[in-house]
């Protein structure tokens, strides 16, 4: 019996969603009295020895360059090999875009019951059940897995990264790709520094900021807090931001650390792929607007008199001003 942690990566780097489900896989471990082990495909240019200090034991890799995209037919007949081989009963997986194409194949495959976008370690005493969002995070449920093999998927931004010491054993898996369905012709990549998905801090704009021109304070204040930034479905119907910047029901889902809405009304759409947020804060000239009855904090005023002093106020506690 192991736990079994998938480990995403891009560009030769190890995703923060994956060191996130690392220690989740690894706290699970613990509480279940099995070892954890980690799955990667392709090849990083990172230590992978050094991901012991997460807490896995082992970590398995097919280092085939030709799986550092994502092919999800291959991806789930892999892990689904190396699951059994190890005897893997929980496997973990990232609430993200590749975690959301494989999950339900593996599911499929292994005949295991899936949980998607986990927000806590699973009750274990008396069965095993798990917490999750539903209604677009306006509620939750606990969900029962009764089946032989468990796999979750976990939502960023929901557990800690924990890291101690230790180095974690390198096992080379030899297994035989089969001719790929999927040809990758091209990859158009985000900008942004940060990928919304894992952003810890995201500083997002509405049409209130009356037009892209006026954007300057959106992108300052996201670079002093080393934050990404996002927009509401407006602003990228109208071109003023890329659609990838979307958040919302018909965009992004994201649940950072801390969400600042800029000019934002709150429309219960926008509502819905924000509000996993830990900390949200609402600046917005309207005192009526719907977005402050679901922030923390609220700031009644012009965004275009709010953003400098705030901006100034960061800088003096970083020591720039």
């Amino acid at each position: 019996m192991s736990v079994l942690v998938f480990i995403d990566h891009s560009e030769g780097q190890i995703k923060k969603t994956s060191h996130e489900a690392l220690s989740y896989g690894a706290a699970l471990g613990k509480q279940m009295a099995v070892p954890a082990e980690g799955v990667l495909l392709g090849n990083v240019q990172e230590d992978l020895s050094s991901l012991g200090k997460y807490g896995i034991q082992k970590i398995h890799q097919l280092n085939q360059e030709s799986l550092n995209q994502l092919d999800a037919e291959q991806y789930i007949r892999i892990i689904s090999a190396i699951a059994e081989s190890s005897g893997a009963t929980v496997i973990i997986l990232s609430h993200t875009n590749t975690g959301r194409a494989i999950a339900p194949g593996l599911s499929a495959r292994l005949k295991a019951g899936l949980v998607t976008g986990a927000t806590e370690l699973p009750q274990t005493v008396n069965g095993f059940s798990v917490k999750k969002n539903v209604f677009s995070g306006k509620a939750f449920c606990t969900v029962s897995i009764k089946t032989p093999i468990k796999i979750i998927s976990l939502n960023p931004n929901v557990f800690p990264v924990i890291t101690g010491s230790g180095a974690a054993e390198i096992i080379q898996e030899n297994i035989k790709l089969n001719p790929s369905a999927v040809s990758i012709k091209s990859v158009s990549k985000a900008s942004g520094e940060i990928p919304l998905t894992e952003a810890e801090i995201v500083v997002s704009g509405g049409r209130g900021m009356k037009g892209p021109e006026n954007w300057g304070p959106i992108e300052e204040l996201a670079k002093l807090l080393h934050a990404a930034t996002a927009c509401s479905r407006p602003v990228a119907d109208a071109g003023w931001r890329p659609h990838h910047e979307h958040v919302g029901q018909t965009g992004i889902a994201i649940a950072p650390n801390l969400y600042i809405a800029v000019g934002i009304s709150g429309a219960i759409q926008h509502l819905a792929g924000v509000n996993r947020s830990k900390v949200i804060v609402v600046i917005n000239k309207d005192p009526e607007a719907p977005f402050f009855k679901s922030a923390d904090y609220g700031i009644v005023g012009d965004a275009f008199e709010v953003l400098p002093k705030l901006i100034q106020e960061v800088k003096k506690l970083k020591g720039l001003a």
